[in-house]
Parts: structure tokens; sequence; C-alpha cells
């Protein structure tokens, strides 16, 4: 006979214990039950006896960890005897120490850490009872006045403690907290209370996006916003992820980039716009890809890519000094210097041999290209033209170099279907991708804006997806029919906002800095 839905005993009698019963049955099913989580649950039903709520709401926090600690950290101890203040705080339990009759424990909340003392003799014989009963992890609520320690530790002497919210799950071990670096990802809510740097990555993060908006809002853009869910997808050379409306029945894509969209808005008349953007592409999991990304792609009607190379430059170096402090920056033991004016621009072919070492005779030569690509174990395809297979020659042989700042321009036609041809050399376009620490940052180009050349270039990526390029361009009737209508010369350019927050942070992999990265399912 199964076990399995018999109720789970635990050391005290109450009634109370059902209300745990799933619980303590879910675990047990999934092997995790034991001792912590039942003393957890014990000191749970206890409170619940006493009268306490474990999740009660409408208490007011009215003041800020850091905010006290920078206020009032050097204030002399017979200044702090005459301040005549109470604050109140709530956070998180990360660190106790009892004696008895009185305890010390850290409170954490987003803005940093304070000591509480708590004693039976400020509290009362039954809060500190009730108190007594709390473990770590636990969500508590403060008011009391300051005073320093014999250590000099500013502390807050609590006169009230309140239980917010109840901790049935134990945090990790402080000395040692989330090592499993899969187990970081996967629980990301535990390595925020737990890990300091996280913390501190994911603030950044938004510092990053908040002083790129306000950059391109001071520079004239405006900020739009275009669809996700796409009937053809457009603007990069990926797979798309693929859905269904069923009210419309008909088949939708997940946005890959939002370029085509943006640059209707140009023919619509508005001149500089820009997107912070989610992206969609079905490809592969490494340290520098997440199936979904963030970007942030501007478009700036009469402006070259040229253009765009000194706006980048000002832009990065502005962001840098705003989150970092500085225009240098360490990268995995690397000085990267943001500095306008030092960043390097390259032409594609020529970077090819003055950087990846390769002669003409080679990457000029299909066949002998093709077969290089073959010799470092990568497919190509027969309809490959010279320009796709170029470019995997760059991937290998030249972007791991390109430490500093460099701007790799005049990419070749045949790789670039919505990028505007040069004037002087039709195989080429105005295209340049921007590359440091070893990785692509940013790809801009003057726009295509000739509806004839652009129809003759979707055609021409048709015929190469029908040859096997699942990641070639879809042809884009309504897109060809607004240029038709009529399109500013402009430039464009998209920057990744997941691998620029990588560099500022010295993060390694694209997972360190995105809150939720895809993972694949628990076993």
């Amino acid at each position: 006979m199964s076990n399995k839905n018999q109720p789970i005993k635990l050391k005290i009698k109450s009634g109370n214990v059902d209300k745990f019963q799933p619980f303590l049955q879910a675990m047990a099913a999934k092997g995790e039950l034991n001792e912590v989580l039942k003393s957890r649950v014990e000191k749970a039903v206890l409170l619940m006896d006493e009268g306490t709520q474990l999740y009660p709401n409408g208490f007011i926090k009215t003041d800020d960890l850091e905010a006290i600690s920078t206020e009032f950290a050097d204030t002399p101890p017979e200044a702090m005897e005459s301040l005549e203040r109470e604050f109140t705080v709530a956070g998180r339990i990360v660190a106790m120490r009892s004696f008895g009759k009185a305890a010390f424990f850290h409170l954490q909340d987003p803005t940093g850490r304070l000591q509480v003392f708590a004693s039976r003799d400020d509290l009362g014989e039954d809060a500190y009872r009730v108190f007594k009963k709390l473990d770590m992890g636990d969500l508590v609520g403060v008011r009391g006045t300051l005073f320093h320690t014999k250590t000099g530790e500013l502390t807050l002497k609590s006169s009230q403690i309140t239980l917010l919210t109840k901790s049935l799950r134990p945090l990790p071990d402080k000395w040692h907290g989330l090592k499993d670096v899969e187990m970081r990802y996967r629980q990301r809510y535990v390595d925020l209370i737990v890990t300091p740097r996280t913390r501190e990555i994911f603030l950044k993060r938004t510092q990053v996006v908040r002083e790129m908006r306000n950059f391109l809002d001071r520079e004239g853009f405006m900020e739009v916003e275009t669809p996700m869910m796409q009937p053809i997808p457009g603007g990069a050379t990926a797979k798309p992820f693929e859905t269904h409306h069923n009210a419309l029945d008909m088949k939708l894509y997940m946005r890959i980039a939002p370029e085509l969209y943006l640059k209707r808005l140009l023919v619509g008349g508005f001149e500089k716009v820009y997107e912070v953007n989610r992206n969609f592409r079905n490809e592969g999991i490494s340290t520098q890809h997440n199936p979904e990304f963030t970007m942030c792609e501007f478009y700036w009607a009469y402006a070259t890519f040229e253009d765009l190379m000194d706006l980048t430059e000002r832009m990065f170096a502005h962001i840098a000094q705003q989150v970092t402090g500085n225009t240098v920056v360490e990268y995995q033991g690397q000085q990267i210097d943001l500095t306008p004016g030092k960043w390097a621009r390259v032409p594609f072919l020529e970077s090819l041999r003055t950087i990846g070492g390769l002669s003409p005779e080679v990457y000029m030569d299909m066949a002998k290209a093709k077969a290089l690509v073959r010799e470092r174990g990568e497919k190509v395809l027969e309809s490959d033209k010279l320009g796709k297979v170029q470019a995997m020659l760059f991937d290998m042989f030249v972007e791991p170099k390109l430490v500093q700042p460099h701007f790799i321009y005049h990419y070749p036609t045949d790789i670039s279907p919505l990028s505007r041809r040069n004037d002087q050399d039709p195989t080429i376009t105005d295209r340049f991708e921007l590359f440091m620490s070893g990785r692509e940052m940013a790809n801009a180009f003057s726009e295509l804006n000739d509806p004839v050349d652009q129809r003759l270039r979707f055609m021409e990526q048709v015929q190469e997806k029908e040859a096997g390029d699942e990641e070639a361009h879809y042809m884009d009737e309504d897109y060809v029919r607004a240029l038709e209508y009529g399109m500013p010369p402009a430039a464009g350019q998209g920057i990744g906002i997941d691998r620029l927050v990588m560099l500022l942070t010295d993060s390694p992999s694209i997972r360190e800095v995105i809150l939720f990265p895809l993972l694949r399912p628990e076993a």
C-alpha cells in the first residue's frame, strides 16, 4: 500500500499543520524534504498558533538601508545619542547571531545591508518570543533608532519587528552561496539574494539602457515601438521562431529584428527613430548567444554610415563614463579604450589580409576560399557566394583578434541585402560592423532606398533560401512598396545591449547579464 498521500508527520501537534501538507508532500515527492524544511514549517505553525500572520500586508517602509548608512555612518556617538529620529525599514534577514535575550542580525534590501539589534527588553517578552521563531531568509519590517556598537558598526536598535513574509526554504550557506553556475541561472531569484556581484550586474544593466536612451533622446531621436510578431520576418540573417494566430488562421514569426518596420517610419516622415527591442532567433546557445536577446536599433535620415561611426564612438564613451566612471574599461584582463578618436577603421577585405594574415590569392578565389573554410570544419553550400565564404574566413581569422574597438567596413554586397551599394564599387556596400573584445557589438550601414535594387536583392535571397539557406531573407512586398513611395537617404544601426553589458560588467558569458536565460528543462 502506497504512503504517497499520507500526511507528513511533524514534531508538533496543531491543526495548522494541515495548511502545509501540500508543501511537505511536494518536497517529499521530489526528494527534497529534510529536517531543515520540517523545522521551518514547525516554526511557521507555532507562529500561526500564536496569532502571527505569516504573509501580512500594509507595512509602510520609509527608509532605505544604503541611505541610512551613507548619512549616518560617520556620525559621532554623542550626536547619535541626541538624534531624535525613528527609522522604518524592511528587508530580508541574511545573517543572525543570537545571545539568548538579545540578537544581532543583518537586514538586506535592494540598496544594501544594515545591522539590527533586537532584545527582549526593547521588544517585550511576547514580541521577542515571536522574533526568536524567525529564520534566515524571512522578510521583516523594523522600526528603531540608530547607534554605534563598541566596534563602531552602525546599528538599528529595534523597537518593533514585524514578520512580513515567512521563508519556507533556507538560503544557501553564506560562505559558499550558489556555486553551481546553472543553478545560479535557473534560480536567479536566489542568486540575486546571496550574490552581491549579480545584483551589481543588473543594476548596471539598467544604467546602460537608461544612458543609451538618454544619449539618443538628447541627439533628437524619438523612441517608438514596432511589432514583435510579424507576418514576414526581416531585417537580419537568422532563422525565426514560428507561431500561429488562431483567429486570423495565419502563420506569424517572432521578430528577428525591427529594422524593416523602423525604416517604414522613415518613409512616413520621422527622421530619427530608435527602439530598445527584444529579438528572437532560433539559433544555438553559447557564451555569446541566447535565443531571446535585447538590441537597440536606430535610424537617421540624411546621414551616412560614417556619421554613425562618429555617433557610436560618442555613445559608447558616454555610456561607459556614466556606468563605470571611465572610458577605459577592463574586460577579462584586457584594457579596452573607448575614448572617441582612438577607434580603428579598417575595410573588410583589407582586414582579411592585414589582421587575418590571409593572402588575396586565397580569399579572392572561390575554390581556395571554400577549401580553407572546409579545412576548418565549417559547412559551405554550393550556392554560397564568395562574399559569404569571405565572411566565414573573417569569423575564423579576424574577429577573435579584434580586442580594441574596430569598425570593419565595406562588406561584400553578397551578404548585405539591405545595405546601400558603394558608389565607386558596387560589389561592396557602405556598411560597417563594430568589434571589440573579440566579438561583434553592432551592425550598421547606409540604407538601401532604391526599391528596384531592393527587390532584386530580395529575389536573390529567396533563391538562396530555396537552395537550403534557412537564414536567408524572405521577400517582403510591403516593404518594397514602402520604398516605392520614397525613403530618404539614411543610415541605421543595431547595437547588442547584452554584449555591451557584458563588456561594462566584465562578464564572460551572456547568461551572466540576462536575468532569466533560456535553459534546458530540469531533469
